[in-house]
């Protein structure tokens, strides 16, 4: 009888396996049906390969900004200073290159250092007096909005170089003389597709030699062969247009590698130990407040990259550049399953969080709904997240 309910028990139950898949791929299927619903609503505007490019031009800054704010949650701490970082760092980039007249090479190295010390600046009060990030980061966005207006002195900078305006309107170049369809941003298309396979099938391996439970070989290849047909489509409706943008491939680098950072590193296991337990990381001999700290200092560097990709964009620096950045940032890593009170989200959540903000600005301003309407829709979609996060938890 034993050797019967032995291995009944250790295998889990359909329900089991839905739920699991439910929550790694729910988000996904929530963005999914999202740009259906848009694409439906828009007549087909949404996934137009103009629209489709102005969408990822739109949303990268959002997108980097939120992989550095994933860390600073899942420490258990938040930055509300974002958006005035980007201000401030696009403000230095464009004294920098158009007053006097810097090669784009060196004012990029300025940008990341001024980010790296406004991280290291408020993550030193959070991690070293232990004062709420919240007011030290409160008080940093007035800091540097002051600042941005001041070093900007309340006008528009600009315009930039064209080297550097490429970070966020460049394109990958066409190895192939064909006009209508962008043959290498597609066989890109079609490599990264392959390559997600790989991971995901060497991750399924390990998994079964290190004796952990995996869904069975049809369902992992429907679903993660329709993730990767989804790559391929993305890159082809891209192809029809101009190609993949550069700011795809940064975005993509960045992402792969904080998966690494966060998955496979040991600091990666200090954040989630951090967050998820502060007195037990203290026991077992994790030096907290230099993880805090750190976690800062690389919010900082990330806003810096975002302030550049964000001038490069507008070709300027405005005043109120960055203005509002913090508030779709934080939405995107809660509404990506990152947990409100620390310890808990993924890299993949974060991203899929940041476009499903993103295509719900861009599907309603399509529409036509006013930024009234657009404001409380988004508040409701990210109190109805925090919310299952906090039910999740009550039940568990």
């Amino acid at each position: 009888m034993s050797e019967v309910s032995m291995p009944l028990s250790s295998k889990p139950s359909a329900f089991t396996t839905f739920k699991r898949g439910a929550r790694e791929y729910g988000l996904l299927v929530s963005l999914i049906v999202i740009m259906l619903f848009f694409q439906v609503a828009t007549g087909g505007a949404l996934m137009q390969p103009l629209n489709l490019t102005n969408l990822l031009l739109q949303n990268s800054y959002i997108v980097v900004m939120a992989l550095g704010m994933l860390m600073v949650i899942v420490c258990g701490h938040i930055d509300l200073s974002v958006g005035s970082v980007v201000g401030v760092i696009g403000s230095i980039a464009a004294v920098l290159m158009v007053q006097y007249r810097l090669d784009f090479f060196t004012v990029t190295l300025i940008c990341l250092l001024a980010g790296a010390l406004i991280g290291a600046a408020q993550g030193y009060w959070v991690a070293v007096w232990g004062m709420p990030s919240f007011i030290v980061t409160l008080a940093g966005m007035l800091i540097f909005r002051g600042a941005t207006i001041a070093i900007s002195q309340g006008q528009s900078i600009g315009p930039f170089p064209p080297a550097f305006s490429a970070i966020s309107s460049g394109f990958i170049p066409d190895l192939f003389a064909n006009e209508n369809l962008r043959i290498t941003s597609l066989l890109l298309g079609i490599a990264v597709a392959l390559a997600f396979w790989v991971v995901e099938y060497r991750s399924r391996l390990r998994t079964l030699k290190s004796g952990g439970h995996v869904a069975p070989m049809v369902v992992f290849a429907l679903k993660n062969g329709v993730v990767a047909g989804l790559i391929v489509y993305f890159c082809y409706l891209l192809s029809t247009y101009r190609g993949i943008p550069t700011v795809l491939v940064i975005m993509s680098v960045l992402i792969g590698v904080y998966t690494f950072i966060m998955n496979r590193t040991v600091i990666g296991r200090w954040v989630y130990a951090v967050g998820g337990n502060l007195k037990a990381a203290r026991l077992s001999g994790i030096n907290t407040g230099r993880v805090t700290f750190f976690a800062f200092v690389n919010m900082g560097v990330l806003a810096a990259v975002a302030g550049l990709i964000f001038v490069a964009r507008l070709n300027s620096a405005t005043p109120r550049g960055g203005t509002g950045f913090e508030l779709d940032v934080i939405a995107a890593v809660f509404i990506g399953g990152a947990s409100a009170s620390g310890g808990v989200g993924k890299v993949v959540g974060v991203v899929i969080g940041a476009f499903i903000m993103g295509v719900l600005n861009n599907g309603m301003s399509i529409m036509g709904i006013g930024i009234d309407y657009q404001q409380m829709i988004k508040g409701a979609v990210l109190l109805a997240a925090v919310f299952v996060d906090v039910y999740q938890k009550t039940r568990n």
